[in-house]
This record gives C-alpha cells, structure tokens and sequence, in this order.
C-alpha cells in the first residue's frame, strides 16, 4: 500500500533502550548476566495496585491486577540477590552505568542534569518483583543530525532491566529475575519523525552513538525500541519491544494501515447511524441454544459444565471480520481484551459462526434470542460465568471505541512486525520518587571529565579503521552499525588475522549466517577471538570459520578447538595436502592432457568442495600450479 504520511500527518517519537555492558547490577553487586540451567530459589507473589499520593490509581496498574494471576519468581544466587527479591533496600545507584549513560548523553548534545533522582514507575505485570521500576532521568534537551535534518533528545534516562518471562500455567506467570535490575540505558526522542524509513534511520542513528561509547552489550534481548505512533485523526499508539531495528519501518507501516481501516469501519458505522447508547452491556446465557451443537469449541465448554454467553453489538454485522491489517481483524481485537480482561480463550462472532460449526438454525435462535437485526451481530464466549461477563463487557468497551475510532492503547509488536493489545496507556499517577535511594549531584568537574574522555563519534571512528587497518569504507560502515565493531580491533590486535577477513566474517558472514537461522548473538567474545587464534597459527582455516560458528553456537560452553576436533576441521600438514594434489591430478590425468593449465579450475574446484575447511586455499591454489607446471604440454586441435 502506497501512502502519503505527510498528508496522513504521521508522527512518531522513539524510545531506544540498550543493556549497559557493565560490572555490576544497577541497585546491587550482582553480575549482570543470564542464569542456565534451573533455578535454585522460587517464591510465589501477587502484584497490586495502590494510590498516588493524590489518590489516583493508573489504569494500566489495575489493568493487570485485574488479571488475577499469580507471579512465581525463579531465582539464583550467582546473578540475583535480595535486592532484586524485594527483600533488601536497594544499594546506591551504579556510578559505572551513570557515567556510561552520561557519556551516551554528551556525545548527543543533552545537558546533564544537576541532581540525579531515581523514581519508581509503576508495572504490576510481574516483570518486576517491586510493582515498580526504578529510573532515573541524567540528561535533557539534546539532539543528533540524521541527514541533515535535527532530531531533539528529550532526555537520557538510565533504568533496571525488567525480568523475563519464561512461561505461564494457567493463572501463574514465570519470571526469572536474572535479567532484573542489569541497567539500561533509554533515549527518548522528540515526535518529529515523520516517515517509516526515517524512524529506521533515526534508530540506526542512535545505536551507532550508543555502541561507539563501548560499553553496551550485544545480543538477543539486549536492545529494544517503543514507537509512539500517530496520525491525524487517529490515535497516539505505543508499541513495545520492536528488538529488529529492520522490523521498526514495517511496524510503523502496519501501525497506519491498522488505524486508517479502524478509520473506515468508525464512517461506516456512522453511516449505519450507530451510536455508542445503543451499545449495552445485555449479556444473555445461550447455552440451551447450543446443547446439540456441532460447534467443538461449544461443545467442549458445554462438556465441561462451563457457561455460554452472548452479546449483541447493534449495526456490527460485517465489521467484526473486516480485515484491519494481515491477519488482524476487529474481531482479532476484541478477542484480544476478551482474553486480557476476562481471562477466557478467545471470542465468537457471527461473521466467523458457520466456519466453526454453527448451524443456520442455531444462528436464528442466537439472534431471535438477543433480539437482534440484520445489520447487528452477536459475540459469543464459553466460560465459566465470571469470565463470560468480564470478557464480554470488556467487547462492548471495545465496541464503544470502534464508533469513535481508534482508541489510545499500548500494544506489544510481533516478530513480523503486527502488533498485539498489551494493556491501556499508562496515565499520570505512574510516578512517584524512590525514597531509598539517594541523590546524586553532578558536578560541573564530573561532566568537564568525561567531556574530554568522550570516545570518537561514528563518521570519526569509519575514517580511522580505513585509514589504520586498510579496509574499504564499505567494511568499516558496516562494522560501524555491527554489534561487533569493537571486537574487530581487539581480534586484528591479539590474532594477527588479516584485518579484511576479521571485518568480513563479522559482518557479512554473521548476518548471513543469522538469516539462516544461526543465533550468533550467543557467542562469547573470547570464543571468537579463539577461534580466529587458530586460524592465525594454522589450526585451521578461514574457510572453515563458518562450520565453526554453527558448532559453537550449538553448543555454547565448548571452545573453538573442541569444534574443529567435533567437525574434523584441523588442517591438513602439508605433505598429507601434497599427497592429495599429487592424487587428484594422476586421477585426472587426460583431462589435464587435453586441457594444460587450464585444468587449474576444476582441480582446484575439486580439492576445496572435498577438504574445505582443512586446507588454506591459496597453499592449494600454489601446489596446484606447481604440478601442473611440472606436466607435458596439452594437445593441439587438428
């Protein structure tokens, strides 16, 4: 779909969040690192909300209360401690991380504030032992240069990671509180962008700046970005976890056809004359209808002595399974606070009722039943009565949105760049100050210190790796927007490696490796190193780097020589390799007769799809030659 986002009015802001790659946890000494295998500690805890001091409770608190669930917390000692339990005050603020997240500040022209507050924000999804996160803003007011054209910088803020689910059952969510509290660093820009591919590139902008401090941690999980997306006439729309910086345009993309269609169906039922008085929450027990049914996800309820209810939606008939954007519906919508407010499996609705089973006549009583008409269509739920009405109450909320178009909300992006509902915008009665951590005031010496230890600024930094280590500006910008450009010089410097295959492998053979699915994230830096060691002393070969990588990221806590052992990549000595030559070229003696030098391709062809891996392909290339040097020359043509 083409369109126009400056006639649409797009506007969007960024929030880019990346772990700090540093010693300790924000608020305790414990190593900021993820925890395998199963946990030592688990305790069990239900999150609630409470008043800020003018009484106010926010919505997207008492959203998750209201959930119901239970949080297990898994735990263990070598990455987690009472602090991140909730069991201990926390200690004072993580000076490395301030300075990181100052530094990350200056090098985009904010102004440093003079006091550092930590505040609690409040989150009762369980991601936070607390029900609040702490976070702290360091700097204001700055601004970067994205081709020309200046971006603000709000603020700078420097936060504690949230833990990280790791499964539900039932009404009990999982979380492990290993990730909980790794600092991290958020940049918050002003909603000044104005297209999809300029977010990309205001985003990409902001990663080079982060990861040229050299302190930020690279991997899954480790970055993430929120959009605020709107667009004139539409909504203000946060979406949560956008982890592929490629994926961020796409969202945005599927964000505004997602609001223009919610648009659509808001005209439609105005010109259907529905208004939102006619929406009432009449939720009628329809089990009996449904007693000989054929519908399985009925009768499976019904089977289970379960409840089921309907409600009508006057002048909905059709829009229900109007398609917003691929493979999200109205109705997908609804279905999504169904579940989230009244905790059932999903939603039915009369645009979907016969693909499921329902007869015609069971559909008659259904809406002879609800009194409903031709235009008007009918939500069914199977559950237990309390969930029934929570869900069904929470499709005629949603209902009553769809009639004045798209509703404020927080959504979670999908690995294919649609979104999910997540909750309601949080509202003002969020913050509130951290009484258990104290101030810290920045001096004017502190700020003039750092200014002067301020590392190179991207451009700098891709003319002097052209200039010290010979590549061309095509290697250097792409290790400029790598996770491993820092590791290039630290490699080329220890191994000896020639500096274009370094820069090579970690950029190009990693990206294409990680489109076939290889998580490279997962490998340790001293592992790369290591395995570009045994290339340098002729343990192995370049060609072979890739197997290695697979190997290893299959089995995280080996070394790359167990890898070369596991695979059989060691290098052939250089009599086994002369053998071989020698061989091949007495196996393929009449076409070396008939072709001379020209033989050289397919020897060559040959020995490397056999020995790749074991063998260095310039010693192949110059034994090659050597023999064939040393044959009689090839036939004439007649």
């Amino acid at each position: 779909m083409n369109l126009n986002y400056k006639d649409l009015g797009l506007k969007v802001g960024l929030e880019c969040h990346q772990q700090l790659d540093t010693k300790e946890k924000l608020f305790c000494s414990c190593r900021p690192e993820l925890f395998k295998g199963e946990p030592q500690i688990t305790f069990l805890r239900r999150l609630r909300p409470t008043q800020s001091e003018l009484g106010q409770i926010d919505p997207a608190a008492y959203f998750e209360f209201q959930k119901g669930v239970k949080i297990l917390y898994e735990a263990d000692p070598q990455t987690s401690c009472l602090v991140e339990m909730d069991e201990e005050p926390p200690h004072e603020l993580n000076r490395e991380a301030l300075d990181i997240a100052l530094t990350a500040a200056l090098m985009m022209n904010a102004k440093p504030v003079d006091e550092v507050h930590v505040m609690r924000k409040v989150v009762i999804d369980g991601s936070n032992t607390t029900g609040f996160q702490r976070t702290c803003v360091v700097a204001l007011n700055g601004e970067i240069q994205v081709e020309g054209k200046k971006i603000p910088i709000e603020h700078v803020s420097l936060e504690e990671d949230a833990a990280r689910k790791t499964g539900e059952d039932g009404f009990i969510i999982h979380y492990r509180i290993d990730r909980l509290c790794i600092p991290l660093i958020e940049v918050t820009t002003g909603p000044v962008i104005y297209s999809p591919k300029e977010a990309e590139k205001v985003a990409l902008t902001i990663g080079r700046i982060l990861r040229a401090t050299g302190k930020v941690k690279r991997g899954i999980g480790t970055i993430r970005q929120d959009l605020n997306i709107s667009i004139r006439d539409g909504a203000l729309i946060e979406v949560k976890g956008v982890q592929e910086l490629e994926l961020i345009s796409k969202v945005i993309e599927l964000e505004v056809q997602r609001q223009l269609s919610l648009l659509k169906i808001r005209e439609e039922l105005r010109r259907r004359g529905v208004t939102e008085e006619q929406i009432r929450e009449e939720i009628v027990d329809v089990k009996s209808i449904f007693k000989e049914t054929r519908c399985r996800i009925i009768r499976k309820a019904i089977k289970q002595n379960k409840r089921v209810m309907a409600i009508k939606l006057p002048g909905f008939s059709g829009l229900l399974g109007t398609e917003l954007i691929p493979g999200l519906r109205l109705g997908t919508e609804m279905a999504d606070r169904a579940r989230f407010w009244g905790r059932v499996g999903g939603i039915l609705h009369t645009d979907e009722l016969p693909s499921y089973g329902v007869s015609e006549e069971e559909m008659e009583k259904l809406m002879g039943t609800l009194k409903a008409g031709p235009q008007d269509a009918a939500v069914i739920v199977a559950d237990v009565k309390e969930n029934c009405v929570d869900a069904l109450r929470a499709v005629a909320e949603r209902a009553k949105e769809a009639i004045k178009g798209v509703p404020e909300e927080t959504r979670a992006a999908n690995p294919d760049g649609t979104t999910r509902y997540m909750r309601p915008r949080p509202g003002a009665a969020r913050m509130y100050p951290e009484t258990d951590v104290p101030p810290i005031p920045i001096t004017t010496e502190h700020i003039h210190r750092l200014r002067k230890a301020l590392p190179e600024l991207p451009e700098q930094r891709i003319k002097r790796l052209i200039r010290e280590y010979g590549i061309n500006e095509k290697l250097a910008r792409q290790l400029q927007d790598s996770d491993y450009g820092g590791l290039f010089e630290v490699v080329v410097k220890e191994t000896g490696v020639s500096p274009t295959l370094v820069a090579a492998t970690l950029t190009e053979t990693f990206k294409s490796l990680k489109r076939d699915g290889i998580e490279v994230e997962r490998l340790r830096d001293d592992q790369i190193i290591e395995a570009f060691r045994l290339v340098s002393s002729g343990k192995t070969s370049k060609e072979a780097l890739p197997e290695i990588v697979k190997w290893l990221v299959k089995h995280e806590e080996a070394s790359p020589i167990e890898a070369v052992k596991a695979l059989g990549l060691g290098m052939l000595s250089k009599d086994e390799l002369s053998r071989i030559i020698k061989e091949t070229i007495s196996q393929n003696r009449d076409l070396i007769i008939e072709r001379g030098q020209r033989a050289f391709g397919f020897l060559m062809g040959l020995i490397m799809k056999k020995y790749r891996g074991k063998v260095n392909a310039e010693e192949v290339s110059r034994l090659i030659r050597e023999e064939l040097s040393k044959e009689p020359k090839h036939k004439s043509a007649d």
